[in-house]
């Protein structure tokens, strides 16, 4: 048998061409590609070479002057609240001194009207006993009305049990008409304002009699003894 010969393929030259063209621009874009990837692989690495060259000398030295701003900025907070409390505080001093000065004022200025009544008591030319008692009378209902004003009430003493909150005990009597501890007299009365002690009163109580005293009041008078009779003649 004859072997047949091969055709020789004919290539058309157009498109020898196109295909030529199309691996050239294969092969542009790949490098392209190429250079790309390479390009952001090397903007990946870029922060951390940065981090890495940074000196730790100059990472310390920009912390310690935030904290020196930081601290200036806490001192200058606490100078001006400190300033600030100085103040207040002379202010309210200030304002405690006028108040008291004010309501001083205002009780002397109470209290005058019956220093001039007393003046005229004492200036009055006629020697009217009764005139001046009555006088006088009337300057205590005065003072009393002014006490009772401001909230002074006397404190009750005589006949009360002694407390040694609001009485003084000057000294003490025997008594068996009382009970022990109980008011029997008063040298100075006592005043409270507003439920607060501003005198007490100062009291004599009774205590109970010794034996000796109890024996002389309980013992019975001795019979008289009997009258001689007269000798008669």
């Amino acid at each position: 048998m004859s072997k047949k010969k091969k055709k020789p393929v004919v290539v058309d030259e157009n498109i020898a061409d196109e295909v030529e063209t199309i691996e050239i621009e294969s092969n542009a874009i790949s490098s392209d590609e190429q250079e790309s990837a390479e390009d952001e692989s090397a903007e990946d690495e870029s922060p951390e070479e940065e981090t890495v060259e940074l000196d730790p000398i100059k990472i310390l030295e920009k912390d310690l002057q935030k904290t020196k701003d930081e601290l200036a900025e806490e001192k200058d907070k606490f100078v001006r609240l400190q300033a600030e409390t100085d103040n207040f505080r002379k202010r309210l001093s200030r304002e405690k001194d006028e108040f008291s000065q004010y309501a001083n004022e205002r009780l002397f200025k109470e209290l005058l009207p019956i220093f001039d009544n007393f003046e005229r008591a004492l200036e009055d030319p006629s020697n009217d006993i009764k005139s001046l008692k009555e006088g006088l009378e009337m300057i205590l209902k005065q003072f009393s009305s002014f006490l009772e004003k401001e909230r002074v009430e006397p404190i009750e003493a005589i006949g009360e049990k002694f407390d040694p909150m609001i009485h003084e005990v000057l000294t003490s009597e025997e008594s068996s008409e009382h009970e022990e501890n109980t008011i029997i007299s008063q040298f100075v009365k006592g005043y409270m304002i507003n439920n607060r002690v501003i005198r007490p009163s100062q009291v004599v109580i009774s205590k109970k009699p010794s034996l000796e005293s109890e024996e002389v009041l309980t013992k019975e008078p001795e019979e008289s003894p009997d009258k001689e009779e007269s000798p008669t003649d």
